[in-house]
């Protein structure tokens, strides 16, 4: 059950709600829209985190979450996504480089390879669970720029790159969805 999801798409496996897919691309957010979304953080660690200061000069047409990295805490990222209706924000730490980011890896949300651009991002788990220093993890695209790859707007570097897939972009902009809202499922589960 993804993010309260009892239903999936038959054609593109993503989450059905009442007004169709829940995989839409995100529409504009704003900073206290995202910080009272935080799932995994307390409401005092939301209002010190660093959020993206441009907002208005994201390109949202072609986002379908809004990822980002603190650039004052090179060990934090996080990302704010609409699902099920509802914004649902993560705060996520990045675990120093290991030997494994110089080989090729593949996002677990867009399922592009990286050489070197795809990193071990651990999430809090919400509630009790996380206060009790449970996590979850998983390989995503170290900038979180998922949206971009999948709509070919922001090259890979290194090695690596978009699969050939005869996915359409509809398609495989629901896959990373479907994918963002599993990872969130096993954070507040």
């Amino acid at each position: 059950m993804l993010c309260g999801h009892a239903a999936l798409d038959p054609i593109n496996n993503c989450p059905r709600s009442e007004g169709g897919l829940a995989c839409r691309p995100v529409r504009p957010l704003t900073e206290p829209e995202i910080r009272s979304a935080f799932v995994n953080c307390t409401k005092g660690e939301a209002k010190r985190l660093n959020v993206p200061r441009d907002l208005a000069g994201y390109p949202w047409d072609d986002l379908d979450f809004l990822g980002w990295r603190d650039p004052q805490a090179p060990d934090r990222a996080y990302f704010a996504a609409e699902l099920d209706g509802g914004l649902v924000a993560v705060a996520l730490r990045c675990p120093g480089p290991s030997p494994l980011q110089k080989r090729s890896n593949i996002c677990s949300f867009c399922v592009t390879a990286h050489t070197g651009g795809v990193t071990l991002m651990v999430a809090a788990r919400g509630g009790k669970a996380g206060q009790q220093g449970n996590s979850v993890g998983t390989y995503l695209c170290t900038d979180l720029a998922c949206s971009l790859y999948i709509r070919d707007k922001k090259p890979v570097v290194g090695l690596g790159g978009r699969f050939r897939e005869r996915l359409t972009l509809e398609e495989r902009a629901d896959r990373t969805m479907t994918n963002l809202a599993t990872f969130v499922d096993k954070i507040i589960a």
